[in-house]
């Protein structure tokens, strides 16, 4: 039996740090064709820059990373 291997989100969630601009690029990323990848970069530029003052949201998978930054 091989081995259970972790999910690992996409690079861009760590840019994109709302549970609703992730399921919103999820979507996006899966339509097909030249007009749907113009918006799914529009779509992350606009994501980046207005959850750029955010903090970066627990990770789920790794709950001992909460407390890195309170040093």
């Amino acid at each position: 039996m091989a081995p259970a291997q972790a999910v690992t989100p996409p690079a861009v969630f760590r840019w994109i740090k709302t549970d609703c601009g992730r399921a919103q690029y999820s979507e996006l990323a899966t339509r097909p064709g030249p007009l749907a990848r113009l918006r799914l970069v529009w779509f992350v530029v606009v994501a980046a820059l207005r959850d750029w003052p955010l903090a970066e949201p627990a990770d789920p998978l790794n709950p001992a990373n909460e407390d890195q930054g309170n040093s």
